[in-house]
């Protein structure tokens, strides 16, 4: 059995629609665990791979054009937790 880790959304008909489609054979019968948050809460570690290759294509773009921040700049406004 495979596992799959992915964020989805409940509609006002209680039907579940996944962010994403699924990469596996169609017609599939699926065990469906759901984990449902008290809150609305967004855990950072769930951007989605797209947003994050494309915020790395524009960096180094920005770097080839020479658009580079100063290492002693780079932490300042990150508070650390």
């Amino acid at each position: 059995m495979q596992a799959f880790e992915m964020m989805a959304k409940v509609d006002q008909n209680g039907q579940l629609l996944l962010d994403q489609p699924l990469e596996i054979r169609s017609e599939s019968r699926v065990k469906v665990i759901l984990l449902v948050s008290d809150e609305e809460e967004v855990d950072p570690d769930d951007t989605p791979v797209e947003e994050i290759k494309a915020s790395l294509r524009r960096a180094l773009q920005e770097a080839k054009e020479g658009k580079r921040i100063p290492l002693e700049q780079m932490w300042d406004g990150i508070d650390a937790e």
